[in-house]
């Protein structure tokens, strides 16, 4: 099993951004037309997740145009190149399966917009204002989200 593990390690990414059942998600994913690679956004609520490790997937709904459209993406695979979290939902279940029966307004996932903070090196760490002796770089990413 350790073995199984250490394989899939290699495959794996590294920085997965943190989103949960309920969130509304931007899924960028790479398509292949002819010779032609460009990346589409699909863009829904995030209904379920299952799996672990390499296994793990996620399922994102959307409707457009009347016609509601789920898709299931795996984690780790290559062809989904970001994942960008839009709106926090607020749910009590770990699968929403129910919203496929719902429409109009009863479909809406009570929740908070979530400002986009890019974090890691790229984003200046070592730059801007330091934090106050009693305030944690923690609080500092809380204080993104609005309500």
């Amino acid at each position: 099993m350790k073995a199984l593990l250490r394989v899939e390690r290699e495959f794996m990414k590294d920085r997965i951004p943190v989103f949960s059942v309920g969130d509304t998600v931007k899924v960028h994913v790479k398509v292949v037309e002819g010779d032609k690679v460009r990346n589409q956004i699909f863009q829904g609520a995030v209904i379920g997740r299952r799996g672990g490790g390499l296994r793990e997937t996620f399922t994102v709904r959307k409707v457009s145009s009347n016609v509601a459209v789920e898709r299931t993406f795996p984690l780790h695979s290559p062809s989904v190149v970001k994942i960008e979290r839009i709106r926090e939902g607020r749910v009590r279940r770990a699968q929403l399966t129910y919203m496929r029966d719902r429409k109009g307004k009863m479909a809406r996932i009570t929740g908070r917009q979530v400002e986009i903070v890019e974090t890691g090196p790229a984003a200046g760490e070592g730059e801007g204002p330091a934090a106050a002796p009693g305030e944690s770089a923690a609080s500092k990413t809380t204080e993104a989200t609005t309500e």
